[in-house]
């Protein structure tokens, strides 16, 4: 995907800026109409030798306001963000995709989720219109890169 120069400066002020990957791709989208995979967000930023910030540790929560999920809510998880979300990869692949799973956001709601050949990232949540925070959506891609790393 060819993108004009005023996008790739775009992109490197909102990198200096301290912008993340996802925010990244949201402002490609509502800014240039210019709709792009997490991935291709990843690559542009290398491509463009741009390095991202880190950011500060978020806040800690108090979980202890949380009511547990009964037993059958919650799968036998990969791994468990700082946030709350919770990864599964299956053991058996959706058909078409490469790896795929669950995934339970801190909010409690869940969806399918499956990354292709082509390395697209595809959420199914389960309660139709869903969609979840930026911080979750953003901790699911974290969580999601260190299972797979450990599973590679």
């Amino acid at each position: 995907m060819e993108i004009s120069d005023e996008q790739k400066e775009a992109v490197a002020g909102w990198v200096q800026e301290g912008a993340s990957l996802a925010d990244v791709q949201k402002r490609l989208l509502e800014e240039f109409a210019l709709s792009m995979t997490y991935m291709d967000v990843r690559f542009l930023v290398d491509d463009l030798e741009l390095s991202l910030k880190d950011r500060a540790e978020p806040p800690s929560r108090d979980l202890t306001a949380v009511p547990s999920p009964s037993p059958d809510e919650v799968p036998n998880s990969n791994d468990v963000g700082p946030g709350g979300v919770q990864i599964e990869l299956d053991r058996v692949l959706k058909p078409g995709s490469i790896v795929s799973g669950t995934v339970i956001f801190s909010d409690g709601m869940s969806a399918a989720w499956s990354v292709d050949q082509v390395g697209r990232l595809s959420l199914d949540p389960k309660t139709k219109g869903y969609r979840p925070d930026a911080d979750d959506f953003q901790e699911f891609q974290v969580q999601l890169q260190r299972a797979l790393q450990g599973n590679g």
